[in-house]
């Protein structure tokens, strides 16, 4: 139990216009001691965790409050802390004579949190789900909690959990069954295909939920590639966008909020605009994949789309990683052709990219962190070669501080949940 001692002490004043409100004064050493009508008390509490100084409160008025201290008899606070002690060894230097040390804004976690200049939130998520026809949820060998979801029961419940904690904006991926695939891609626009009915099932139950969609044929297309293949392996551009077109109107039609073509032909961000505002669909946004990379990184999503290419590469259509300046170029095309938000992917290894395109656009910027960022921290975590919690929240806060409004990540439920205090 925590004991306390308590010391009255007689509060002293000599001013004349207060004297009617105490007892008959007696002079005592040159200073008038007088009987309060009320007593400031000093209380030294004693607790479990130290000594704790407190001043009761009194009934005295401001202007005895006043008083009191102008007669030189403040009340009694907590006596100023000794300086700490050094560590022994500790040699004695004289002061570097600095007029600014970056260190005294760091000295304390409140201090950090006063002047820390980016900040995470569920806001800034955007959570790609993998969907599929089956009732069931069937894991993803490559992505540790990552599933193919069944669009009727096991997707309704993801995105339930993830509202929960503030991520209110999903981005859909369909594995598409092989008996539907096309060389042409036709199934990307059946208005009753997979992506189409699933959206029309989450905005009946969640209207604003904000659902962004992927616009490429590499999931309906049966030689994996994310527009039409010739007969010599070359990818038809201008032919890719008219299929692009109508899977994006036919997306818009569904009830999507924003389509996101991701499959880097030329022109397809304007013409898809074009072909949105013909059918009335003026408020949908257009997420461009400005700088897609070619990158290793994409290795695991495959797998969960069961979507690699039947032969070559996305070279001829995808960035080369070693270009930097060419995002200049894809950026002006897009933001002339109506583009209304900027995409660099993959994320954390192409930090200069987003840096770059947030310095050269005043649109927003979107950051994917890839399916093959997010298995590596999650393996590293596994092996217990990083504290994965504590990588994947500074991996996002990276992407964040390169310029990123808003994050493409596999990790948004659990991020969120972090960021929110819950245990999992």
């Amino acid at each position: 139990m925590a004991s306390s001692s308590f010391v009255s002490f007689v509060n002293v004043v000599g001013i004349k216009s207060l004297k009617s409100d105490f007892q008959t004064p007696t002079s005592i050493g040159g200073f008038i001691k007088q009987k309060p009508r009320v007593v400031l008390v000093k209380a030294a509490a004693e607790s479990e965790s130290g000594n704790e100084w407190a001043i009761k409160k009194t009934q005295m008025s401001d202007a005895q409050c006043e008083a009191a201290v102008v007669a030189g008899n403040a009340p009694p606070a907590p006596p100023v802390p000794p300086l700490p002690a050094s560590p022994p060894g500790t040699p004695l230097v004289s002061p570097l004579p600095l007029s600014r040390r970056p260190r005294r804004n760091r000295r304390s976690p409140v201090f950090r949190a006063a002047f820390q200049e980016t900040t995470l939130s569920p806001a800034n998520f955007v959570y790609p789900l993998f969907i599929h026809e089956g009732e069931e949820d069937t894991p993803i060998g490559a992505m540790p909690g990552c599933y193919r979801l069944g669009w009727r029961h096991g997707l309704v419940e993801e995105v339930a959990r993830a509202r929960d904690v503030g991520v209110n904006s999903i981005v859909l991926f369909p594995k598409v069954p092989d008996a539907l695939k096309s060389p042409t891609g036709d199934e990307a626009y059946n208005e009753n295909g997979l992506v189409p009915r699933t959206i029309r099932l989450l905005k009946d139950k969640y209207p604003d939920l904000i659902i962004y969609t992927d616009v490429a044929l590499d999931p309906y297309s049966s030689d994996g590639h994310d527009g039409i293949v010739r007969e010599d392996g070359v990818i038809m551009n201008d032919e890719t966008v008219h299929q692009l077109c109508k899977q994006a109107v036919a997306q818009a039609r569904a009830g999507a909020d924003v389509v996101s073509p991701s499959d880097m032909m030329d022109g397809r961000i304007g013409a898809i605009r074009a072909a949105l505002d013909a059918e009335g669909f003026s408020h949908v946004s257009i997420m461009s994949y400005t700088a897609k990379y070619a990158s290793s990184f994409y290795g695991p999503f495959r797998e969960a789309l069961d979507s690699n290419p039947r032969f070559g590469d996305k070279k001829t259509y995808q960035m080369n990683p070693g270009n930097y300046r060419e995002a200049l170029i894809e950026t002006r095309e897009d933001e002339s052709e109506g583009a209304d938000i900027l995409l660099v992917k993959p994320g954390l290894p192409y930090l200069d990219i987003i840096r770059l395109l947030r310095d050269n656009s005043s649109l927003p910027i979107a950051a994917y962190q890839v399916s093959g960022e997010y298995s590596m921290i999650k393996a590293g975590g596994v092996l217990k070669m990083i504290d994965e919690e504590k990588v994947m929240l500074e991996s996002l806060m990276c992407l964040r501080r390169a310029g990123a409004d808003i994050i493409l990540t596999y990790f948004a439920l659990q991020a969120a949940r972090s960021l929110c205090g819950e245990k999992r």
